[in-house]
């Protein structure tokens, strides 16, 4: 018995419920009223529907009921109780009624912190099922092993019948001398042809012994020979060593050269390549000004041929009457074309003859004088190539200029 015993016990007692105040004094001297009282109150409260009596005058009743608390306790709680400790009802029974106490408090205080912990307590069974997978697998293959033998011992079981008849006769049946006897002398042959064996390998075992000594002495010998071999072989110099080291130097320096040129070719044919990269680009680009400019002069000849009917067409329908400061400012308006350029290069030809019918041969000569005159100065000022001209006014009567040759081809 212990102070701290009895200190637990009452607070447990009291926070279990106990209508009656429990002191520490009480346990002083044997009081059996108040064991059997607590103990009567703690398997109530453990299992209400318990029936035991509560008989405590006699001596047979009180032993009667001790042994069946501890009996109830032991089958249902499976808690181990001292009888005598609790027969005698003094501190010593504080111990075992301990036993009762702690597991119902410990037992209250769970179901209390279920209330206020039941996420928790679902996300830990969650993880402990989650963690004991393989313990789940082993228990179905134990079950599904234990199938198996149940089974198995159900077929056995049911030839029972027939095998204890057979058992009973074998029993029944009276020993033959002879036939044990023989049994009994072969099996001892046996035994002492095993001993034999193992005698002779037993007396073998020196033998053996003294050929694997052998052996390792022979071992032994040959090791430290090839070692001896090892380090004269070490420190002897080979003739053809200094040949060995000056090639291997110069292969060292042929292979630096090797580098050096295969960095120096990779780094050239690098160069080539962006040289070639870069003349195809600029052939491209040249290829693409050059469409650029024929789609340009095409485009322009086709605007300067359009321009130059539209101006035939319009020298066709002018007006006798229009006033030489409108035909300046149309011929500054109009862009000049190559057969604008020509007509006015041609000077005005003078048209020179008589009012009199019937032309004389002299006046035909002097014409035909005239005419030659103006073609060669025409023919000069075509060769000279002088198209600025003065600024002359033309005549009144705009004389309708006459078709070139292949004017279509000048285009």
């Amino acid at each position: 018995m212990s102070f701290r015993d009895l200190r637990n016990f009452t607070e447990m007692m009291r926070a279990l419920g106990y209508p009656r105040h429990i002191s520490m004094e009480n346990f002083r001297t044997p009081n059996f009223g108040l064991v059997s009282e607590v103990l009567l109150w703690l398997v109530k409260r453990y299992e209400p529907q318990t029936d035991i009596p509560s008989d405590i005058e006699t001596e047979q009743d009180r032993v009667f009921f001790i042994k069946a608390i501890a009996q109830f306790m032991a089958t249902k709680a499976h808690i181990k109780l001292n009888t005598k400790k609790l027969y005698q009802a003094d501190g010593y029974a504080v111990k075992e009624l301990l036993k009762i106490t702690s597991i119902l408090y410990n037992a209250m205080k769970t179901k209390g912190m279920e209330g206020s912990n039941v996420e928790e307590d679902i996300s830990k069974f969650k993880f402990d099922l989650g963690s004991k997978i393989a313990d789940l697998k082993a228990a179905r293959q134990l079950a599904s092993e234990i199938t198996a033998k149940g089974a198995s011992l159900y077929d056995l079981l049911g030839k029972e019948i027939e095998l204890r008849e057979l058992r009973t006769e074998a029993i029944a049946r009276p020993l033959e001398i002879n036939e044990t006897e023989k049994v009994m002398r072969i099996a001892i042959k046996e035994i002492l042809a095993q001993v034999q064996k193992t005698k002779d390998l037993l007396n073998n075992v020196a033998s053996d012994e003294a050929n694997l000594e052998a052996k390792i002495e022979k071992r032994k010998l040959e090791l430290e020979r090839n070692q001896k071999r090892l380090q004269t072989l070490q420190n002897v110099r080979p003739a053809f060593m200094d040949e060995y080291e000056k090639i291997e130097e110069e292969l060292q320096k042929q292979y630096d050269v090797y580098l050096e040129k295969f960095r120096n070719l990779a780094y050239l044919e690098q160069q080539l390549e962006d040289h070639h990269r870069m003349e195809q680009e600029k052939f491209e680009e040249a290829e693409n000004t050059l469409h650029l400019m024929q789609n340009k002069l095409k485009e322009e000849e086709k605007r300067l041929f359009k321009s130059g009917s539209n101006d035939d067409s319009d020298i066709d329908i002018q007006e006798d009457d229009e006033s030489d400061s409108e035909l300046e400012e149309r011929q500054l308006s109009k862009p000049r074309t190559a057969m604008e350029v020509l007509m006015q290069g041609r000077p005005s030809k003078h048209i020179v003859g008589t009012m009199q019918g019937g032309d004389s041969d002299e006046v035909e000569d002097s014409e035909d004088s005239e005419i030659d005159v103006e073609d060669d100065e025409e023919d000069d000022d075509l060769e000279d190539e002088s198209i600025a001209l003065s600024p002359a006014k033309p005549n009144r009567r705009v004389r309708k200029p006459e078709p070139l040759d292949e004017s279509d081809n000048d285009f």
